[in-house]
């Protein structure tokens, strides 16, 4: 009865019912235990296919392992890490999570390090990038379960019309390129800014790794968002950008991603620094769009941003060697290319990575694809860093006011993330 109980309990939530996840994973007393994993929906439609994927991939799994079954609970992204807190919290933490962040429970011991779930082939098959953002004091906790990077898109027929030939690959000929759309083609937005609450985090680091830093840390991992070039990279987008109007109507504070992506599909963007999940939507709007890397101060950046989720196995239920199991099935190269090819997102393993490089049907994420190696990451292993990304979520977007003040606005964000820095080593 309990074999078929699972199989239904997978039926259902490939239906869209989420399966309830209560208690922790447990052996049901013949030697057959049951894992409990909370996964993120990926599907932004509104359809089924993150349920779908788990489902298929746990009953393959369950063929060929009869003494461990898995009962898998979606939860939306907008609630998931807040679920998971929660059940940790009440002494129900589930064996494995497919969460945004992994560094809390890692810094609390209750995670399970990488090397003590998955075998030395599978963890030595992660891009290098993403191993090091899933560490925290140089012990992998994360592993990272799908990825993306950005690139810079514009729309070709704004453009055409503004009598632009090719994409900029300096910030000068992104000034230039943005004069030309607003002046000839009367863009409503020549360069879009998203420095609103939504995701500024993220737009910022881009606009960093391009000014040449590491971005808001140090190569040794010690918090930098206040140096001297990142408040040149700051002042100049005032400046050059947001001074002149190039930006659009809406200030950058108060524009978020989202409603960037959307202006863009309706055709009022010219430019804007885009995630691959933006191409279908573009493509359904019938925007022709070209992408190309983000430019630099001089030319294309040594590093683009990677961003990356994660997967991690927790200790409570002592369930290690049943996790490890499940875990080396989830990252062969079927399984990690079918949900990056799926959601338009990247695989996060050397050999997957390479068989999509070859596949023609994936050549819209070459280009994303080939940033990833050299991809920086946010410092997402310090446990600090959600408060400070809140921070400069919350600030960031008025430095670039017209009465802002670049230097004063990153001073006061690095000074409460030095503090944060300080109370994590204590």
């Amino acid at each position: 009865m309990r074999r078929h109980f699972v199989k239904l309990t997978a039926a259902v939530a490939a239906l869209g019912t989420v399966v309830a996840v209560a208690g922790c994973g447990a052996s049901d007393g013949d030697d057959r235990v049951t894992l409990k994993l909370i996964a993120a929906d990926y599907d932004v439609s509104g359809g089924q296919s993150s349920k779908s994927y788990w489902a298929s991939l746990v009953d393959a799994f369950e063929s060929k392992h009869s003494d461990i079954d898995v009962e898998v609970s979606i939860e939306p992204w907008t609630d998931v890490d807040r679920k998971v807190a929660e059940l940790v919290k009440d002494g129900k933490a589930p064996d494995i999570a497919q969460i945004g962040a992994y560094a809390d429970y890692a810094a609390d011991d209750k995670l399970y390090k990488a090397d003590e779930l998955v075998s030395v082939p599978v963890q030595s098959n992660f891009l290098p990038p993403l191993s090091h953002a899933g560490e925290q004091r140089r012990t992998q906790y994360g592993l990272p379960f799908v990825a993306s990077t950005r690139l810079l898109f514009y729309n070709k027929k704004l453009f055409e019309e503004a009598g632009v030939e090719k994409a900029p690959e300096t910030w000068a000929e992104l000034r230039e390129t943005a004069e030309k759309l607003k002046e000839k083609a009367k863009v409503k937005y020549p360069f879009a800014l998203p420095l609103g609450p939504e995701e500024a985090q993220t737009e910022t680091m881009m606009w960093l790794l391009s000014g040449g830093t590491n971005g808001y840390v140090e190569p040794g991992g010690s918090y930098a968002i206040d140096s001297e070039p990142n408040v040149a990279t700051v002042e100049w987008l005032k400046t050059n950008l947001v001074g002149p109007g190039l930006t659009g109507p809406l200030a950058p504070g108060k524009l978020n991603r989202k409603a960037a992506f959307a202006a863009f599909t309706r055709g009022e963007v010219g430019m804007l620094n885009g995630h691959p999940s933006l191409l279908k939507a573009a493509a359904a709007t019938k925007i022709e769009l070209g992408k190309v890397p983000l430019p630099g101060l001089t030319g294309k950046p040594k590093s683009a941003m990677g961003v990356a989720d994660w997967v991690m196995g927790f200790k409570q239920n002592g369930n290690r060697a049943e996790i490890g199991t499940f875990l080396d099935f989830l990252y062969s190269d079927k399984n990690v290319l079918d949900f990056a090819s799926q959601n338009d997102l990247l695989p996060v393993t050397v050999s997957a990575s390479e068989t999509m490089r070859k596949d023609p049907d994936h050549r819209e994420l070459w280009e994303f694809l080939d940033e990833l190696p050299t991809s920086i990451l946010p410092p997402v292993g310090k446990t600090s860093w959600a408060a400070v990304s809140d921070d400069i979520k919350k600030n960031i977007g008025k430095a670039v006011e017209p009465q802002g003040d670049p230097k004063q606005v990153l001073d006061a964000i690095a000074r409460k993330a030095t503090d944060s820095e300080g109370q994590e080593e204590e």
